[in-house]
């Protein structure tokens, strides 16, 4: 059994935020891809050095893990590489792997292309933003894995195979926390890349990336074709997500997940992980 997280009670800011209508005037301005431009360069600067000292104590953050480099920017440290031999692809062709570490829910696409999380009804075709393909993935699995600022931000293709239409999608970026995505549409609102793969063993993958509050940004490496375990790009700093789209009756993913999904948990899997098999 694979560990849980329990979803934790607002902190005070996003509380504030997202529950307080005093605090929903400043969101608008803290959910902005203004602000998050200004912190980008900020973050990207060496005046943000000394943050890195901080970060590293205050989240616990292992630095053997991770290949030993000089930072010039606390995003540089951001994305930092991990050791290759901590994340290792599982080589069956059999395996469908988690292309990030994250904290995993998954939902069932109904044939209409409708999914619920949190209390919201999303569709396929709003998150994707294009309605004729998302009609690929109408009752299949949706798969979304939140990652929290201490994870490792570098994310994967799940498979070997090639890319098709690549989209950038405009929007906000509002938090990713449990807290927001009971409050607002957080994935079809927020900023978001999404590629379509055609994977050579589970058919057509669809891969979000969903940018978060402050700065969220998303560098993707956009190739024709690649291989499995792959890196396809990274988050810079935030707390962000990537939201999959299975097509029916192509994977079986682990019991595990449904159930603790259903149990209001969120389920940890580390990047290269089997987290279900091919049909």
């Amino acid at each position: 059994m694979r560990q849980t997280l329990q979803p934790l009670p607002p902190d005070g800011g996003v509380k504030f935020l997202y529950e307080n209508p005093f605090g929903r005037i400043f969101l608008r301005l803290f959910s902005s891809r203004f602000l998050s431009k200004i912190a980008g360069k900020f973050l990207d600067s060496r005046l943000s050095k000394p943050l890195i000292k901080k970060f590293i104590k205050k989240h616990g953050i292992d630095m053997g893990e991770y290949l030993p480099e000089t930072y010039k920017s606390f995003n540089a440290f951001f994305t930092r590489r991990i050791r290759p031999e901590l994340r290792p692809f599982d080589p069956s062709p059999e395996a469908f792997c988690s292309p990030c570490d994250g904290a995993v829910t998954v939902f069932p696409i109904t044939k209409e292309g409708t999914f619920r999380v949190k209390g919201f009804d999303y569709t396929a075709g709003s998150l994707l933003g294009d309605e004729k393909a998302a009609e690929k993935f109408f009752g299949g699995t949706a798969i979304v894995l939140r990652l929290t600022v201490r994870d490792y931000h570098r994310f994967c293709y799940p498979d070997g195979g090639t890319a098709g239409k690549s989209t950038f999608l405009k929007g906000r970026l509002h938090t990713v926390r449990p807290a927001a995505l009971e409050k607002r549409r957080v994935f079809a609102e927020n900023c978001r890349e999404v590629t379509l793969l055609d994977t050579e063993n589970f058919g057509c993958v669809a891969q979000t990336e969903v940018g978060a509050m402050f700065v969220g940004r998303i560098i993707n490496e956009n190739k024709a074709a690649f291989s499995r375990g792959e890196e396809k790009g990274r988050f810079e700093f935030g707390g962000s997500t990537i939201v999959l789209f299975l097509e029916a009756g192509k994977v079986l993913l682990d019991g595990e997940f449904f159930e603790n999904t259903a149990a209001g948990l969120e389920t940890l899997v580390r990047c290269g992980e089997k987290i279900g098999k091919k049909v």
